[in-house]
Parts: structure tokens; sequence; C-alpha cells
């Protein structure tokens, strides 16, 4: 976020919303990353002009990271497994996250630099694409306003989506619990259960205060937390059978893979509110930083479930690994609640997530267009809440999956904001400094960017595709 000259933060906005603001702690300062190298450098130090209320701790800011990272997506992480064979799915898991850390790494490397050419302490996602290209090539400068514009858009349909994911996951868990008790409502559309929701979403979306939704969230991080292990439990109790499973599968399904995975591990949106909200923001860097240990372990757990949800379901695994969750001929009654606390508690840990996630769209929209409605602002922004969730809950009814679904946002908008922009804005912030011994800088990013386009554009091909054959 940018600040004024003499460092003091203006108000969060955009995804800074997330982080509860309550460390006190002090923590031992680690200065890994050195930019001497930059010529514009000069005396200012933004780490030390920084002023941030209540600074998050080096533990403090690893939390959040985990919280972040290990969301819904972790429960397509078996379906992806499916796509991509038992064996290929644990490199293709670690391919997948060393790149995504590679460019949040990549992010924050260059915010620090552009903090020091623009004289300023914070700066936001978009806020460091603008700043890249106005202090970049002459010939990109004109381009400033419309890089930030752009991320700002990739933003707002990245979290629109994944709301209407969770849309089509709360409807799909709770109409499974209902059809298990109640065998005569199978008939039911699971379109008429999305529509159901509508009016619960938008007296979530109705809540405008974010220290109202920290409750919630805590909420939702309990019954995650019970979901999940309920879902572990099942798995290490499965009958794991290497027979139903294949090592590697052909290499047309693994686009489906990479979509799935990118969509469940990417966190560069909250990278830069965290990285904001340091006490030691240099922590966040180095070998053994902040950001490289959070999703060390972000990666063994996503290795972890998919390997052991595919294991033990095989090629029956379905789109959300808790719609596989049902007793086994002989399992005592209790399995059969517990496969029912796990969907009834993920359905209510994603119901009171949806508020928080929705808090970027309406917050990306409500500052385009609030200096249109000066008159009744209040109304104005329920208004703008109330259409925004009618659309989202519209787009999960046209599209009512979760694996496509995921797979179209994870392929297109985070192959774009997570893979593609930072490279770029990589390349544009070293322009004037340079790219070091045979321009490796140069050689690395085409690399990353090659990666980036072969999963939006193979994988977003896949998921529309499986869109339109589940459609039809």
């Amino acid at each position: 976020m940018a600040n004024d000259s003499n460092g003091v933060a203006p108000p969060p906005q955009e995804l800074q919303t997330f982080l509860p603001q309550d460390e006190k702690s002090k923590e031992k300062e680690v200065r890994k990353y050195s930019l001497a190298k930059d010529a514009e450098s000069g005396d200012f130090d933004p780490f030390a002009e920084r002023q941030v209320e209540n600074p998050t701790s080096n533990m403090d800011t690893l939390t959040h990271l985990l919280k972040a990272s290990l969301g819904t997506g972790i429960l397509a992480m078996p379906k992806a497994f499916k796509c991509a064979g038992l064996v290929s799915g644990i490199f293709f898991t670690i391919l997948v996250a060393v790149v995504c850390t590679h460019c949040a790494y990549v992010l924050i490397k260059c915010a620090h630099v552009l903090y020091k050419k623009t004289k300023k302490c914070t700066m936001s996602f978009p806020e460091v694409a603008e700043a890249s290209l106005e202090n970049g090539p002459q010939w990109g400068r004109r381009w400033a306003n419309t890089f930030r514009i752009f991320i700002l858009v990739s933003l707002f349909m990245t979290y629109f989506g994944t709301c209407s994911v969770y849309t089509v996951l709360i409807a799909k868990n709770i109409l499974q619990v209902v059809q298990h008790y109640l065998p005569e409502s199978n008939s039911i559309e699971i379109r008429i259960v999305i529509l159901i929701l509508l009016p619960p979403i938008i007296f979530m979306v109705w809540i405008r205060n974010l220290k109202y939704l920290a409750p919630v969230s805590m909420i939702a991080n309990l019954f995650m937390g019970l979901g999940l292990g309920i879902t572990i439990f099942f798995l290490v109790t499965a009958n794991l059978d290497l027979s139903k499973v294949s090592m590697i599968k052909p290499p047309r399904e693994w686009p489906e893979f990479f979509s799935l995975t990118i969509f469940a591990m990417e966190a560069i949106g909250v990278v830069m509110p965290l990285e904001n909200s340091m006490k030691t923001p240099r922590s966040m860097l180095g070998f053994c930083g902040v950001l490289n240990r959070g999703m060390s372990g972000v990666t063994l757990v996503y290795i972890l479930l998919g390997f052991f949800g595919y294991l033990g379901f095989g090629e029956a695994v379905e789109d959300s690994i808790t719609l596989n969750l049902k007793p086994r001929p002989g399992d005592p009654m209790v399995y059969e609640i517990l496969a029912q606390i796990v969907k009834i508690s993920i359905a209510i840990a994603v119901y009171c997530t949806f508020g928080l996630q929705f808090f970027v769209c309406v917050e990306i929209m409500w500052n385009g267009i609030k200096d249109k409605f000066t008159k009744r602002p209040d109304l104005a922004d329920y208004v703008t809440r109330t259409i925004l969730a009618t659309a989202c809950v519209m787009l999960a009814v046209a599209v009512p999956t979760i694996g496509p679904f995921m797979g179209v946002i994870g392929a297109f908008c985070f192959s774009i904001l997570g893979l593609i922009a930072p490279a770029f804005i990589e390349v544009i912030t070293y322009w004037n400094i340079g790219f070091g011994p045979y321009n490796y800088l140069i050689w690395k990013n085409v690399l990353v960017l090659m990666f980036g386009l072969f999963a939006l554009v193979f994988g977003t091909i896949d998921a529309i595709t499986s869109i339109m054959r589940e459609i039809s």
C-alpha cells in the first residue's frame, strides 16, 4: 500500500484486510537480503520508516501464511493426484510448490527494491505492478496504470470465482447429508440447493466491518480443523490398495492436475499484505525465511492428503474428498455419523469463510464506484454487496461443478496472477539494475513464463471442456 513520504501507512485496502492486527511480541531481525546494487536506493530505509500500528511477528506471519494456503483447495488434492498418478503426483506437487513459492518470493523481493526507488514503505500487489513500470524502461511507463488495473481486475475475478466455487462446495455437502437421512430427496437438483443458499450468503456479505468477521473466521477455522481431522482419520484407516491406482497417468490428464494444484496452493494475493504488516519484513525472504518455511509445510500437507486420498479411493475419488467419506461394510455406526459430521463441518467452515473472501471483491468494486454515490453511500454499498452476491450465486447455478470450476480459476486466474505477472514484474524491476551473470534473470523468467503459459492454455482448455461435459 502506498505511503506518504513520512512513512505513515494509510487505511488498509484490498487483501490487507485479511490480516488480524493483534501481535505485540518482538522478533529478531534477519538481514538476508541486500539492496546495495540498487543505485537509486540512497539512504532511505523503508523498513525503519514504516509505521504499523500492531506489527506481526515472524511466527504470526507464518501462521497467517499457513491459514491462507491451507484453504478449501486442499480437499481437491486427491482428485489432482488422480489426474497425475501416485508417483508423478508427488513430484509434480513439489514442482508447483517450488514455482509458486519462487514467484511469491520474487514479488516481495521486487517490492523491496521498489520501496527504495519510490521512497514508500508499503505497497499492495497492484501498486508493486504499477511501480515496476513507472520506474522501469521508458517504453513501459505509460502502461503503468493499465497494469495496476489489470492486476486489480484479475484479483477480482479470482476471488469472485473462488466464492462461486465455495457456494457449490457448500451446496454439495449439504445435499449429501440431506440425501443420506432423507432418501426420498435424491431427486433434488443441486441448483435448487445453491439458490436456497442465496439469502444466507447475502446476509453474510452484508457484514461490512471486519471486526465482526473475525469471530466468524475463528469459527471457520475450528470447523475446518474438525472436518480435516476426521477426513485424515478416514484416510489412514481406509483399505489402501496400490492395485487400484496408477503410478503415472498419461500426459493428456496432467493439465487438470496443474490447474487444481495451482488453485489449492497459490497464496499470491496475501503475501504483500502479510509482508506489509510484519515487524521485520526482511525475514519474509531468505532460504529459511518465513515464506519458504511456510510453503514447505504446506507442500508436505498437500502431498500427504493427495497421496492417501487417491490411494484410499482410487479412480472413484470425488472433486472434494469429503464427498467420498462413507462408512464401509462392517464399520461401526459411529463411522456413519462421523462422515456426516465432516460434510456439515466443511459446509459451515466454507460458509463462514465466504464473507472474508468476498470482502476483497466488494472492496475492489466499491473503491471503483464509490465516488458516484456520495449522497447515500451506505445504501449504495448494501445494494452493491447484494448484486455481487447474487451474481456470484448465479454463476454457481450456471456452473455447479467443483473440480472443473477450480481448474478454470487455477489455470486462468492464478496462472496470470501467481506465475506470469511476478515474472514480468521482476524483469521490469531489474531492467535498469541488471539481470545478473549471463542474464540469468531473463532465462529463469522465460522458464517460469513457459510453465505459466502451459498451465494457462492447456489447463483452461481442459477445465472448460470438463465444465461443458458436466453441463451437457
